[in-house]
């Protein structure tokens, strides 16, 4: 006879799960594997905004209710970023990875998750500098519709240069980043020669599949508001999007150690966690 207690969670947590059963059943949407800690405070803020008086009350408004569905998609977007962000990973990039772009005829880069698009503009403002922009596409994908239209659009408060001007300098700017914009109202407006080479796209890393074959994958700061299950997922998906011989640059938080993927890589600038494929990584783990 089995005198085990059944493992039990709280009608809290259920809610939870159904709700984000309901999500992806009905509008495509997978947020089953993000972290608990995230997604949990992500739905009781929205909560707490909506007026509702419970999690199964949510649910049944965000299923019959498209624009309260759009209301959670911004709620649950991943958006906290910055221009060169953690300046020496800017750095390493132009002294580590700049190089083998120069030696290719065209090169191809992936900026999964880009929300409002300050690090792919960041990275068209190094690659201009360093004279390989002309002969780089880049792509930024987020799962967010709303949040790509900001990112295209370029426009960022412009309180907020002062910082990013900081840290371009930090990350080796080459010149004066006031050249990179122009002051409208309380706006900075990006030059649109920045634009040129970005496309944008709606891309989903919990539910779609290989984006292209890319020489270098900027991915920083997503994975760690992922389950393990589903970092294993997206990090199969960058392997296999990836030429061998390019790179995957994760962020300060995130590693590949105990990754069933760690094999396909190996570490170029470990401190800023920039990897490189292996060459001979076709029987990496199933």
């Amino acid at each position: 006879m089995n005198t085990e207690s059944p493992t039990t969670i709280g009608p809290e947590d259920i809610e939870m799960r159904l709700f984000l059963e309901a999500i992806y059943l009905r509008y495509g949407c997978d947020f089953r594997e993000y972290s608990e800690v995230h997604i949990k405070r992500r739905i009781l803020n929205l909560l707490t905004m909506s007026g509702l008086s419970s999690i199964s009350e949510m649910q049944h408004q965000a299923l019959y209710d498209a624009a309260f569905f759009e209301t959670l998609r911004q709620s649950f977007s991943i958006n906290v970023t910055e221009m060169f962000r953690d300046p020496p990973f800017y750095k390493a990039v132009r002294e580590k990875i700049v190089p083998k772009l120069k030696s290719l005829a065209f090169a191809r880069i992936w900026h999964p998750g880009c929300a409002s698009g300050e690090e792919i503009y960041s990275m068209a403002i190094l690659l201009t500098e360093e004279g390989v922009y002309e002969k780089t596409r880049l792509y930024a994908t987020d799962f967010n519709p709303q949040i790509l239209e900001k990112a295209k659009a370029g426009a960022y408060a412009l309180d907020r240069m002062k910082t990013y001007t900081r840290n371009y300098q930090k990350s080796g700017g080459q010149a004066s980043f006031a050249d990179y914009y122009a002051a409208s109202r309380d706006a900075a407006i990006l030059d649109e020669r920045l634009k040129k080479n970005i496309h944008f796209a709606e891309h989903n890393l919990a539910t779609d599949g290989v984006f292209g074959e890319m020489d270098m994958i900027v991915c920083r700061n997503v994975l760690i508001y992922f389950t393990r299950k589903l970092q294993d997922r997206v990090l199969k998906l960058f392997a296999d999007s990836l030429h061998p011989g390019g790179f995957l640059c994760l962020g300060s938080q995130e590693s590949l150690k105990f990754s069933a993927w760690a094999d396909c890589f190996e570490p170029v600038v470990d401190s800023e966690k920039i990897y490189r494929k292996k060459t001979d990584s076709t029987d990496a783990a199933d």
